[in-house]
């Protein structure tokens, strides 16, 4: 293995993508392994005993230790960089906004474009289909406070790009790939997407 911080992903995932952004901010290369989780190659018994025992990716890879679950991955990268502040409330209000993401964002938003466009509404479990009017209501509710804050201010924490505006970015601009959310509706967060698109050192999710 290189030098490089492996990042073992499936290179559609919202939560593999902030990886990918936060490292091209930085001018950090990854090596790149990639699994297809719809074939189960994050649940094999290598994968498994080697990678991350809870059977979930992205798992940053830094040497011979394994790093599971997005923003911790995004934290350890960005760590004294210009993307955590200095302030000791901001880099908290980041955290904050980084936890939020996790149980108020990326269950909705995400798994709403991950049953459309990935298993397929007319493949959902009576269980799923049942879930899917709260998850939207949900999904609304998170991007509409979104919306509300940046209109006050151009990103999530500490009057800069941050860590929390790349978790939260990865997901929230492939919104409408679910089919229930319109980012026409949410004026402040189109801004801030294009904010962060206009970024030395961006990259797209497809790229």
């Amino acid at each position: 293995m290189s030098g490089q911080p492996v990042l073992h992903e499936y290179a559609p995932s919202g939560n593999c993508y902030k990886i990918r952004l936060t490292a091209a901010l930085l001018g950090i290369a990854l090596e790149r392994r990639e699994y297809d989780i719809m074939k189960g190659e994050t649940r094999t018994p290598a994968f498994l005993a080697t990678v991350n025992a809870n059977g979930r990716i992205p798992v940053l890879q830094i040497g011979d230790q394994f790093l599971p679950e997005s923003n911790a991955a995004c934290f350890w990268l960005g760590d004294g960089s210009r993307l955590v502040p200095g302030d000791r409330f901001a880099r908290a209000d980041m955290l904050r906004w980084m936890f939020w993401e996790q149980y108020n964002h990326e269950p909705n938003v995400a798994t709403l474009r991950f049953w459309t466009g990935w298993i397929g509404e007319a493949n959902l479990t009576d269980a799923q289909r049942a879930l899917l009017p709260g998850k939207i209501e949900a999904g609304k509710a998170a991007l509409a406070l979104m919306d509300e804050h940046l209109a006050k201010n151009d990103w999530l924490a500490g009057g800069a790009l941050s860590l929390a505006d790349i978790a939260l970015y990865a997901y929230t601009h492939v919104a409408e790939e679910g089919g229930f959310f319109a980012l026409a509706d949410y004026p402040a967060v189109q801004r801030w997407v294009a904010r962060i698109e206009a970024e030395p050192g961006y990259v797209a999710m497809g790229a």
